[in-house]
């Protein structure tokens, strides 16, 4: 009898002795684990500046609906404002305007510009979107279509009030 007893208390002391190194041991990396590290880190440097702008205040420089175009506000934030751009109900484009003291490379893509629109310095970004860099703000038309060329995308943005966005502070 003492043998079974002897034997079901070596296997209760290496049961204790087993869990007790498992749960202490060091836990190994999970799949995910190094996207979330790599995702937190992104995610501290992307704080929106406290001296941005409201983006409310943007919503004044877009273009007014009208010749058979409707602009339908979506989004505003502090630092950003977005429309979408329809036409026949359909959606042809969105427009936004963002402050780029929170994202200074942004603004850093129009230092080697050579086009411009209403005399701001402007780049493509793709084929589908279109951009103006007005003093700390990008303007930008993106294509939700094949229909809404390059050339439309500069002409909307034309119809920005570019130059009363280039005053607000």
């Amino acid at each position: 009898m003492s043998f079974y007893r002897s034997r079901k208390i070596v296997a209760a002391l290496l049961i204790s002795v087993l869990l007790l190194t498992t749960a202490c041991s060091p836990k190994t990396p999970g799949r995910f684990d190094q996207a979330q590290q790599e995702s937190t880190k992104q995610k501290s440097g992307q704080a929106v500046a406290k001296t941005a702008t409201q983006g409310s205040e943007f919503n004044k420089f877009f273009p007014k609906s009208g010749g058979g175009y409707d602009s339908v506000f979506t989004q505003e934030k502090k630092g950003f404002a977005e429309a979408k751009l329809k036409k026949a109900g359909k959606e042809v484009a969105m427009m936004s305007i963002s402050d780029t003291s929170s994202t200074p490379e942004a603004a850093a893509k129009f230092s080697k510009s050579t086009k411009k629109i209403a005399g701001y310095p402007a780049v493509e970004q793709g084929k589908t979107a279109t951009a103006v860099l007005v003093g700390k703000y990008q303007v930008k038309v993106l294509s939700k279509g094949t229909t809404f060329t390059a050339s439309d995308r500069a002409d909307l943005i034309s119809k920005f009030n570019l130059s009363g966005l280039a005053k607000l502070k």
